[in-house]
C-alpha cells in the first residue's frame, strides 16, 4: 500500500482519538450535553476547569504530534499528510458520531510537528491575542493565520497545507466568526482560568504542611 495512503489512514485515526471527550467522561460528564457541545478544549477548560482543560489541550496537540512524527522518516510529503488528516479525524471522529471540535489545538500540534518555529510562533499570537481580547475563537483564528503567514515567509512549500488548514478550522469557526461580528461571543479569561489553578494549588500545598 502506497506509503502516503497508510500516512492518511493512520493520521486519521490518531487524530480521531476523542482525548476532549474521554476526559470529560471520566468525570462523568458528556461534554456533547454541556456549554457549547463543541468537543474541544475550550468547552472542557469552561465546564470542568483548568486542569482538564489544558490536559484535553494539551493532549489534542501531542496526537497531532506523534501522528506526524511516525512519517516523518518517510519523507516531507507523508508527515505532512498524516498531520492534515489527524486534523480531519479531530473534527470528524467515527468515535463520537464524526463530531469533534474545531481543530485548533490539533492544526497547532501539526503546526509543531512539521515546522516547530512556525507552531511557536502561532502559539505565541493565540496567547497575546487570548490574554487581551479574552476571545478564544478570535486568537485561535489570528494564531493559525500568523503560523501559516510565518511558513509561507520561510518559503516553506507546505506552506499551502498549513493555509488549507486553517482555512478550514476559520470554517469551523463559522458561527463563533457570526457572534464576534454581532458582539454576543462569549469571552473566556484562560489567564484567570489557570491563575485560580495554580492559586489552588498553592493553598493545597500549603494546607499539606
Amino acid at each position: 500500500m502506497n506509503v502516503l495512503l497508510i500516512a492518511g489512514i493512520v493520521g486519521y485515526f490518531i487524530g480521531a482519538i476523542p482525548f476532549s471527550y474521554i476526559i470529560p467522561k471520566l468525570k462523568g460528564i458528556d461534554i456533547t450535553k454541556v456549554g457549547s457541545g463543541n468537543v474541544g478544549g475550550t468547552n472542557v477548560l469552561r465546564n470542568l476547569g483548568a486542569k482538564y482543560g489544558a490536559a484535553a489541550m494539551f493532549l489534542d496537540i501531542i496526537k497531532a504530534v506523534i501522528a506526524v512524527l511516525i512519517f516523518k522518516r518517510f519523507g516531507e510529503e507523508p508527515m505532512v499528510m498524516a498531520g492534515a488528516t489527524s486534523v480531519i479525524g479531530h473534527c470528524y471522529s467515527p468515535f463520537v458520531k464524526f463530531k469533534g471540535g474545531k481543530g485548533v489545538a490539533t492544526t497547532l500540534g501539526s503546526f509543531f510537528a512539521i515546522f516547530p518555529q512556525a507552531g511557536m510562533f502561532a502559539l505565541g499570537v493565540w496567547i497575546i491575542f487570548v490574554a487581551l481580547t479574552k476571545y478564544v475563537s478570535l486568537a485561535s483564528i489570528i494564531g493559525l493565520t500568523a503560523g501559516t503567514l510565518f511558513a509561507f515567509t520561510f518559503g516553506k512549500k507546505y506552506w499551502i497545507i498549513f493555509l488549507a488548514l486553517t482555512l478550514f478550522s476559520i470554517m469551523r469557526h463559522k458561527e463563533n466568526i457570526s457572534r464576534l461580528l454581532s458582539g454576543t461571543e462569549r469571552k473566556t479569561d484562560v489567564v484567570e482560568y489557570f491563575l485560580g489553578w495554580m492559586d489552588k494549588k498553592t493553598e493545597r500545598s500549603e494546607e499539606r504542611k
